[in-house]
C-alpha cells in the first residue's frame, strides 16, 4: 500500500523543513507545493488567533492541492510591550514586504527601553491539518520562555528571524544555535507539537 499523501501548507522552506520534520517516521508522503507545481503562495495570515489561522490555512491548502494539508502559524510573545505587541503579527509587525533585517532591527528599538525580566518573551506556535473544508485536528502550544538580546547573536535564519534574537541564558546560545537534546530540555514547543500530531496520525483509522 503507497503512504498517504499529505501537503506542507507553505511556501516558507523554514517552515517546509519544520513540518518535514514534524512527520517524519509517518506512513505519510509529504508534499510541497513546489512538488506539485503550485505557484500560488498560500493564503492571507489574518486570523485573530494563531490557531485559527493554522486551521484556516491548512483547509485553503488543502482545497487548492485537492490533498490533505498541514499549516502552521506561530509567533513571540513580549509581555513587557502590552498592547503594543500582538504575537499574531510578528512576521508583519514592521510592515508588509519589509526584509528580516528590517525586522530585527524594529524589534531591537522596541525593545530598547527595557532590561533584565522586561526582555523576557516565549513563542507559542499552532499547527492544523485539514482535508479539504475539514479541520481534522488542531493544536495550539506554548514554548520555553527565553530573553531578547540587545543585538543578533550569528546570522538570522530565514523564516524564523526572531531565533537570533531569542536567547536562553542557562544554555548561553540563541534558538536558532541550539541543538536537538538541548530543545528538549527546554520542552520545546515544536517537540509538543511533533508528539500531538503522530499520536494524532498514529490512532485514526487507515483512510479509505
Amino acid at each position: 500500500m503507497s503512504a498517504e499523501r499529505i501537503l506542507l501548507g507553505t511556501t516558507n522552506p523554514a517552515k517546509l523543513e519544520k513540518l518535514r520534520w514534524l512527520l517524519e517516521g509517518l506512513p505519510l508522503e509529504p508534499v510541497s507545493p513546489r512538488d506539485l507545481g503550485m505557484a500560488w503562495r498560500g493564503p492571507d495570515e489574518d486570523g485573530p488567533t494563531h490557531l485559527e489561522t493554522a486551521v484556516a490555512k491548512a483547509r485553503e491548502w488543502s482545497l487548492a492541492a485537492s490533498l490533505p494539508a498541514v499549516s502552521t502559524d506561530g509567533g513571540l510573545v513580549i509581555p513587557a510591550l502590552g498592547d503594543g505587541w500582538q504575537s499574531t503579527l510578528t512576521h508583519r509587525f514592521a510592515g508588509e514586504g519589509v526584509d528580516d533585517t528590517t525586522r530585527v532591527s524594529r524589534l531591537l528599538e522596541l525593545m530598547a527601553p527595557h532590561s533584565g525580566d522586561g526582555r523576557r518573551a516565549s513563542w507559542v506556535e499552532a499547527v492544523a491539518i485539514a482535508d479539504g473544508k475539514s479541520s481534522l485536528a488542531s493544536w495550539e502550544v506554548p514554548g520555553a520562555a527565553g530573553v531578547l538580546l540587545e543585538a543578533p547573536s550569528g546570522p538570522t535564519t530565514s523564516g524564523f528571524w526572531v531565533f537570533s534574537l531569542w536567547h536562553f541564558p542557562h544554555l548561553g546560545k540563541t534558538y536558532n544555535e541550539l541543538e536537538q537534546p538541548e530543545l528538549e530540555s527546554l520542552d520545546d514547543h515544536w517537540a509538543k507539537l511533533r508528539a500531538l500530531v503522530r499520536r494524532f496520525f498514529m490512532d485514526r483509522p487507515p483512510p479509505g
